[in-house]
């Protein structure tokens, strides 16, 4: 997919249906001159949906899409008939995407389901038809509710990637090469920082045809909390992954100091974070010896599985896997 197709952030302008008037009708028929009141309701207006879809990967859809609007309910009519409602609007997105309004900033509800649907804006009542306000002491009401009115509302929709598990590191870290190298997605891979600007999913195969999905985030920088090298929007996606594999190069100044910078910006940004599962992936393990390797063995954390591994020449590639199943089963 490419970046300036992937959206994973629309602020859309939702207005719902007006509810239709209820009637203020009078039996009457041929064999009947004045009847009692039979006016029905008023249809409801119709409601904007956000519909989940299994399908979609991207809220590229609703991009340009800055008003909707649903349909207006109809009025009743005689003989108790109830008008018709308003025609919904059902908005797709993909899963992972959640809603909030866009003044306060409040989260209304997250889509995690293929076929989930929650009303994001609901549509006007209808007004009761006569019929409703007969008493013994007023037989011929000639007055009905009118329908109530729609709402007009600003939401913003933003999509969290669902994965398994989310690769997490500095730019250049060997992110999208890992992603590239154990799948059959084809993320972009250069030598300068930030090549990935979205982020790229990839199916792994596992073991007796098991299989995990995984997440290349764009690389996180110092500070990324506070919105640096576009923190704050690469961020979110870490958030709906069930495992997170840290990454450092072997040949960093010092791994350790990069794992913990890693920690503390998710530490700061969601302290919720910390509750998932994690691993530390040493890439490029090709650079080094195995005495190097022992060296820097000394300086890892012991608070969690650590791997070495090269993607380019393939070593450690299925310890690798065998750590992030264990992690994601777990």
């Amino acid at each position: 997919m490419s970046e300036k197709n992937f959206v994973d952030y629309v602020k859309i302008n939702c207005r719902s249906g007006k509810g239709g008037a209820g009637s203020a009708h009078f039996r009457r028929d041929r064999l009947t001159a004045k009847g009692g009141p039979d006016g029905g309701d008023g249809g409801r207006g119709g409601h904007i949906i956000i519909r989940g879809n299994k399908q979609l990967y991207t809220l590229l859809s609703l991009k340009y899409r800055k008003h909707v609007i649903a349909g207006h309910g109809m009025s009743g009519g005689g003989s108790g008939s109830t008008g018709v409602s308003g025609e919904d609007v059902v908005l797709d997105v993909p899963l992972g995407t959640i809603a909030k309004d866009a003044e306060t900033e409040e989260v209304l509800f997250e889509i995690l389901d293929d076929g989930e649907e929650i009303i994001i804006v609901s549509g006007g009542r209808g007004g009761l038809g006569n019929e409703h306000f007969k008493t013994s002491t007023n037989r011929s009401p000639r007055y009905a509710q009118p329908g109530e009115d729609g709402k007009e509302e600003w939401k913003i929709l933003e999509l969290k990637v669902l994965a398994d598990v989310g690769l997490v590191g500095f730019p250049n870290a060997g992110k999208s090469t890992l992603l590239s190298s154990i799948s059959a997605a084809t993320p972009k891979i250069g030598a300068y920082p930030f090549t990935t600007l979205i982020p790229n999913l990839g199916i792994v195969s596992y073991r007796d045809s098991k299989s995990f999905i995984m997440a290349d985030i764009p690389g996180i920088i110092e500070d990324a909390h506070q919105g640096k090298g576009l923190g704050l929007r690469f961020l979110r996606h870490i958030e709906r992954n069930s495992a997170l594999l840290f990454m450092v190069p072997a040949d960093s100044d010092s791994i350790s100091d990069q794992y913990q910078i890693l920690l503390s910006e998710l530490s700061k940004y969601n302290p919720e974070l910390m509750d998932k599962p994690r691993l530390l992936g040493i890439s490029k393990q090709d650079l080094i010896d195995d005495e190097l390797k022992e060296m820097l063995m000394e300086d890892m954390p012991d608070d969690l599985p650590v791997i070495f591994f090269s993607s380019v020449s393939q070593q450690g590639l299925t310890e690798l896997k065998d750590a992030i199943w264990k992690a994601i089963s777990d």
